[in-house]
Formats: structure tokens, sequence, C-alpha cells
């Protein structure tokens, strides 16, 4: 005798050898023997053989017609054997019996499933129903088919264009455009971003990396809501103070500007002035959402998105022949020695005598000017000699609780695209990339009269009982990285006890959030933390922290990356094939007068600090990399760099990380001297 079993949703049969009242013993064709519940075995049978049995019963499965199937199956429950003999006729054989078995399992849109070979017709609505989705899925997949081919022959059909970085980065996967794309790679076995890229979907790399951006960091776009900046309502009093800001010369985010008062007196005031739009923007206002919801200025070359709509940045900038609104902080200090006496923080409107441009006095203003080696002809020579002054001694400062001393061994690098614009770039523009020396005078001045700032009004917040949004450093050990809390707590990179960003609130949300914190204390004194818009343990504070980190590591990674493409580029444009670099480790060099670092062949067993000549031998501005091999080796392994190499190294890598799988079906310092394009 045989028998007939469902074992988890297959059909089995194979010859009985034994039998009790709750299971059997099985014995299959392939001679292996299973034990089989009773409540399983649906059939018994003497002939024919199950091999046969189940090969005939398929066949004839296939040719049941369902629909028919379905009118004549009766109304209630019922076997397949009553089908079976309804379908074929009243003396259905084991096979027919069988067949009708497989054909019914495999229809549930048509039969329910009752358990123990029983089934039970479904309502003529949900056959309908399901009838119509089948073919849904049938016209899809013909649709599917349809696009593959269309791609795989170099053409993209137009739904798959629309949904291109989405397909790429964030996909569907049961969308029939990314099958289409997954399809069509497994044909012409050919990567999606190159399929692609042959298709005609992506005609410009520049535009691939701006529009991969914007789809992952600005999917409603980039434009701003109608905004009215409000206005500041305090009666604020007009400092004496002729202050001067140090920017870029296309910076219209003018946040800080410094005043030098008493000069020859003995006794010093050191003022920094950064603009206020925490007197004017409250928390969860219009214009608060909007910034909260950017986190920060976006900088590219040739272009930036601003955290804020120019009209509003225009409303509080520190624009020069203007008295603007500010929060200030007075430092004074001994003339002679610089020991800071006392500090003192006002709201007030301060006089803004001049905005500075380092990009056009770098060069002229020099160590030998500032140090009255050399004529000093530029405005406000004594104020910038002693700022110059004041930061060497601060720096040095900071350096003994360091441990060691700041190096600069890495120049920064300007980006000037050709043209004014007002849209983006297409990536055609001509690029000119300059050399600029980090630490030179301007940015040593701006440099450290923030870091005093930052620093003074956190510990300020602190010794208040206020918290406020901080960066701190546990040591200098490898490994250790700067981390975002709401505590004050050292910052051992910068050689300070405690380090907030409060002083580009134009420009980052962190900074505004704690210029609130520090009008508070301005306004309120010791009874602060009653009146700040953020209480001790607030957990909004937390919230914008982890909001600010996520922004702030994709637009630095953006600027890295398009950065890139622009030193690509240049390459291209001035027709350059060899570099000179120093290797790095496992085979990667850093050029000596470029932005770049990538993967030299040949240079894997240098030594660090080797310097070499590479040739390019290949440059994808889609993938960003750049393909080289070593010429030759120019001198003996320099000492190793005491800089961390780990953001370099982060750069270098491949930006573009595609979600589609074809298995499927900065300086701490805030620096507002530094360039801004």
């Amino acid at each position: 005798m045989f028998a007939l079993f469902d074992d988890a949703g297959k059909f089995l049969a194979g010859r009985v050898m034994s039998e009790a009242d709750a299971s059997l013993q099985v014995e299959l064709d392939s001679g292996k023997r299973v034990k089989v519940k009773a409540a399983n075995v649906l059939l018994k049978f003497e002939q024919p053989a199950p091999a046969m049995l189940l090969a005939e019963a398929r066949k004839l499965a296939d040719d049941i017609d369902l629909d028919l199937a379905w009118e004549f199956a009766p109304e209630g429950d019922f076997g397949f054997a009553d089908l079976a003999r309804d379908y074929f006729d009243a003396k259905a054989g084991v096979v027919q019996q069988v067949a009708a078995l497989m054909r019914l399992f495999e229809a549930p849109h048509y039969f329910r499933r009752a358990g123990k070979g029983q089934f039970k017709k479904a309502p003529e609505e949900t056959v309908k129903a399901a009838l119509l989705g089948i073919e849904r899925k049938r016209q899809q997949a013909l649709q599917i088919e349809a696009w593959a081919d269309e791609l795989a022959q170099g053409r993209c059909p137009q739904p798959v264009q629309d949904q291109i970085y989405k397909i790429l980065f964030k996909p569907d996967k049961n969308g029939p455009e990314y099958k289409a794309v997954v399809e069509a790679s497994k044909r012409s076995q050919r990567a999606p971003l190159d399929l692609l890229q042959a298709a005609g979907a992506i005609t410009s790399p520049y535009q691939f990396h701006w529009k991969r951006f914007l789809f992952e960091n600005f999917p409603k776009g980039v434009g701003f809501p109608q905004l009215t900046a409000p206005e500041i309502k305090d009666e604020l009093a007009l400092s004496s103070v002729r202050a001067f800001s140090i920017d870029d010369s296309q910076t219209t985010e003018i946040d800080d500007a410094l005043s030098v008062q008493g000069l020859g007196s003995g006794t010093v005031t050191f003022g920094v002035h950064i603009a206020a739009p925490g007197l004017a923007v409250a928390p969860d206002s219009a214009v608060d959402k909007v910034a909260r919801e950017r986190l920060s200025t976006v900088y590219m070359p040739g272009w930036k998105l601003t955290m804020l709509p120019d009209e509003v940045v225009q409303a509080y900038t520190l624009i020069e022949g203007r008295d603007c609104p500010a929060v200030s902080i007075y430092f004074t200090m001994d003339e002679a020695t610089l020991e800071i006496t006392t500090r003192e923080t006002k709201l007030e409107r301060v006089h803004i005598a001049a905005n500075l441009r380092h990009d056009k006095l770098d060069g002229i203003v020099t160590d030998a000017t500032l140090s009255g080696e050399a004529p000093a002809d530029y405005a406000f020579a004594q104020e910038l000699a002693f700022a110059w002054r004041l930061a060497r001694h601060l720096k040095a400062q900071r350096e003994v609780v360091r441990g060691k001393p700041e190096t600069f061994n890495r120049p920064d690098y300007n980006f000037r695209l050709a043209g004014e614009r007002m849209e983006p770039p297409n990536g055609t523009e001509s690029v000119e990339i300059t050399v600029r020396a980090r630490g030179s005078s301007l940015d040593l001045i701006v440099a450290e009269a923030m870091i005093l700032a930052n620093s003074a009004w956190g510990g300020w917040l602190a010794e208040l009982g206020l918290p406020g949004i901080y960066r701190s450093q546990a040591s200098l050990a490898p490994g250790i990285k700067v981390r975002m809390g709401v505590k004050a707590l050292p910052h051992a990179g910068m050689g300070v006890a405690q380090y907030t960003w409060a002083t580009s609130p134009l420009r980052r949300y962190v900074d505004l959030v704690n210029q609130w914190q520090i009008i508070a204390c301005a306004r309120h004194g010791k009874t602060a933390a009653l009146a700040a818009p953020f209480k001790p343990r607030d957990a909004q504070l937390f919230s914008i922290i982890s909001a600010f980190e996520s922004a702030y590591a994709a637009y630095n990674g953006f600027q890295n990356a398009i950065e890139r493409f622009w030193t690509l580029r240049w390459l291209q444009q001035n027709g350059t094939t060899e570099l000179t670099a120093s290797v790095m480790k496992e085979g990667l060099v850093r050029a000596d007068d470029l932005p770049l670092v990538f993967k030299a062949l040949g240079c894997e067993p240098l030594a660090r600090g080797s310097h070499v000549r590479v040739r390019i031998t290949g440059l994808d501005e889609m993938t960003l990399d750049v393909h080289a091999t070593l010429v030759e080796r120019l001198d003996e392994a320099v000492a190793a760099e005491a800089e961390s190499d780990e953001d370099e190294l982060e750069a270098a890598a491949t930006p573009i990380a595609l979600a589609i799988d074809l298995n499927d079906s900065s300086s701490e310092a805030d620096t507002s001297a530094a360039p801004q394009s």
C-alpha cells in the first residue's frame, strides 16, 4: 500500500512500511524512511507507483480550468476527491483526485484551505479582486521586462529616469523601476551606475553628486518659506567701540567682530562681538523651525546653502557701517603681561567700522608687519598687532595644557570657480585651486579670539547652572574623538577646560541654541536657570545634538566629495599627468600641492612619509576615483606627521555607496576668517 501525505505544504508519496493509530512509517522512492502523522495522510492507494502518480497528477493539474473548477465546486466545505468527481467524472481515480488536490492547493484566491484536504470556495468578489491583482502583477512583469530590455539596449525609460536617485540610494525594492534596473544589470553584466550612465540617465557627474546630495538631505527642495526677520525689541545701549570683522570676501553671514580699547594705557579691553539673532528669534518660532530643520550652512566651491534665508541673515549680520545688535564679551587684561583680570558679557549695539577681507589682506598683514619689523600700512594696524600678540599668547597657554604644540603641516586650499552665478554650478566651470597656509596671522587672530569666547561662555553657563551644547575630548590619545554633549568637560585637543560653539549663530544651529542660553545669563545672572529656554536635563538638547551631528557629518561629507570632484576637474583642465606626493599607508598617498588622497600602485611597500612621484593613469568623476602608479621614489622616508589622517582617509574612500542589491529579486576652532566659498 502507498500513502500520499502533506509535508509542510509539499505533497510526498511512498510505500507504507508500518502503521499505528497515530502515525505511519513510509519509505520514499529515495529509500529514506519517514514517520508521518496519521492526520497528515491525505490518501492511501494501491497503484500507480508514487513517482508515476505525482508526475501524472502534476501534468493533469496544470490543465484544470480554475474558473470551471470554482463553478463546479460545492458550497460549504468539500474534499479534493469531491471536486475531482464533480470536475472529471463520478469515477475519478487516484490520479484525478491528486491532480485536483494540487490545483486546489495552489489556488488560494479561488479556494480557501480548511485543513486535512478540505477546501471552501472563496466569495466571488474575492476571486475577482484576486484575479485583478494577478493581472496587474502580470502586466507589471511585462513592464519590467520591457524596461529592462530598453536599459540593456542603452535607453533609459522615463519612469526609471524620474526615480534614478531613489533607485540607487533609497530604493523601494518592490518597485518595478528598481526591479527593471536589477534585471537589466544582471542581463548586461554591468554595475547599475555604469548601466544607467550608458543608458543616458546620468549625463553630468557633477549634477549626479549634487542631486544625490539634495535627494538625501533636502527632499523637499532648498527653497525657504516666506519669512520675515523678527525685530529686536530690546533697548540696547550703543557701545563706544569701533569693531572690525575678518572674513573671506564671499562671506555674507558675518557672525563675529573684534575690538581693542585702551592701547597704550597699560590696561586693554579686548572685545569679541557676535551677531545676535537670538535676541529676536524665539525658540519654536517660524525662523527657528527653519534653522532647526537645516541645522547648518552647507559650503561648496562656487555655492552655498545657507541655514537661514538671506533676508533674515541680512537683518542680523555684522555689516560694516551699521550699529549692529550683538552679544559681546569683553576681556580686560594687563597690556604687558596679557593676564586677563575680568570678563563681562553685554547685550548691546556695536558699530562695525569695517569688514576686513583676509583674501585681500593675506600677504599684506604678516607676522613682520604685526610685530613691527615691517611697516604696517593698513586699517586697524595697532589693533591687529595687539590681537596677534594676544593670539600667540593664548595659543601658547593652550599648548601647555595640551602637552604639545599645535602644528599645521598641511595647507588649506581655496577653490574658486570662474564667473559670477545666481544658481549652482553645472560642473563645467573652470576651477582655480590656490594654497593658503594654515595658521596664517589673520587666521590665528580670529581662531584664538573665538576659542577664548567659546571657552569663557561655556564656563559661565556651567557656573550659573545652565546646560549648553559643548564639544569635549577626553585625551589626545589615538582614537579618542571629539564628542558633543551638555556637560562642561575638558577639550584636550583645544587645551581648554570647556568649549562650546556659540560664535556662529547665523551659520550653525547649536550656536544659536547656546546664544539663547548666554542671553538668559546676561539678562538674569544667577537666576538665569529660571528664564533660560533650555533647563538642566532638557531632552530637546539631546535631540538637537543628535540631529546636528548627523546633518553636519552629511554636509561635511558632501563638501569633501564635491571638492574632490573639482580637484579631479582641475587635473583634467590643466592636463596634469604626474604629481609629487607623500606616502600615508597601504599604498595611499597625499598630493603635495592639491587636496587629494588616493591609492597609487607600487607604493604599498613604501614606508610612511616616503616622497614619491606618481603618474595619473585614470580619473572617474562619477566614483571620484583616481588611478595612479608609482614613477619613482624621490627621497627616504621622513618622520610621520603628528596629525591624524583619519578624516583624509575617509574622504579618500569612494563616496558612491549604492543601496541597490543585484541579489534581490573639520577644525574645532570657529575661524570665520577661513575660506568659505
